[in-house]
């Protein structure tokens, strides 16, 4: 048995001893998700449209994720909708963000690990780079997009009679409490991830201004900063689709009673 076998087992029993069917569940989608940014990958090997694949993949990553992980319809729809949403804007976000940043590639510390190698693949570093931080962003714009809506169905089924105003404020209020620890979670992944290579510029004496402009660094950075835009634009964007929906939810409420 392999350590990622074992890690793999431990968690699936521990997910199960705390989360029960939904623990299982919840394993399932991670499985899931694996297996198709795994096919993602080989879609963009065998050069079909980057762009396209993280289009399709994403959507069906943020569906899994979503409708995998609450059994409550008038918290997943009112989710995905928003998480669509979100992922829409942050796509043309992102468009810009990487032309203007020409980050994509590799830089020079990945020189000895490529000596040898060919980097014509025939595949445009830009997409491929806008691919990456595409998909870096949909667990944290689903988890946010889950907590906010979540929270307001709670609200609906206990305040029917709340107006649309007092139930963006509502999901404003509960986006407030999630936005620090959110942040904290992107930032020491991010921080724990490259840990080592900040020791390497620690060692080679880089100055400030180097680290800032360093490629793998930015790359990294701008995917930790595209995804916490993407969690600051979901909090008032699953709000105001809660209030284009709060119908279906009351009357989905109504009839479960």
């Amino acid at each position: 048995m392999t350590t990622i076998t074992g890690l793999g087992l431990v968690l699936l029993v521990l997910m199960i001893l705390v989360g029960g069917k939904q623990g299982w569940t919840a394993f399932l989608s991670l499985l899931l998700n694996f297996g198709f940014l795994y096919f993602a990958i080989i879609l963009v090997a065998f050069h079909v449209p980057p762009l396209f694949v993280t289009t399709t993949i994403g959507i069906t990553i943020l569906a899994i994720t979503i409708f995998m992980g609450e059994d409550d319809l008038r918290t997943t729809v009112t989710a995905f909708y928003s998480s669509l949403i979100v992922l829409s804007l942050i796509l043309v976000l992102i468009f810009v963000v990487e032309h203007w940043a020409m980050v994509q590639g590799f830089g020079t510390e990945d020189s000895d690990e490529l000596e040898g190698m060919s980097i014509l693949i025939g595949i445009s570093y830009l997409k491929v780079s806008v691919t990456t931080t595409i998909l870096s962003s949909l667990g944290a714009i689903a988890e946010a997009a889950m907590a906010i809506s979540s929270g307001l169905t709670e609200i609906l089924e206990n305040h029917p009679e709340r107006t649309n105003r007092q139930l963006i404020h509502s999901g404003m209020a509960i986006g407030q409490q999630i936005i620090g620890t959110t942040f904290n979670t992107l930032f020491f992944g991010f921080f724990g991830g490259f840990l080592a290579l900040f020791i390497w510029f620690l060692g080679l004496h880089y100055s400030f201004g180097t680290i800032m402009n360093n490629k793998i660094f930015v790359a990294e950075m701008i995917e930790i900063l595209i995804a916490f835009i993407g969690v600051l634009i979901t909090v008032p964007m699953t709000a105001w689709v809660m209030t284009k929906r709060r119908k279906s939810v009351i009357d989905n409420q109504t009839k479960t009673k």
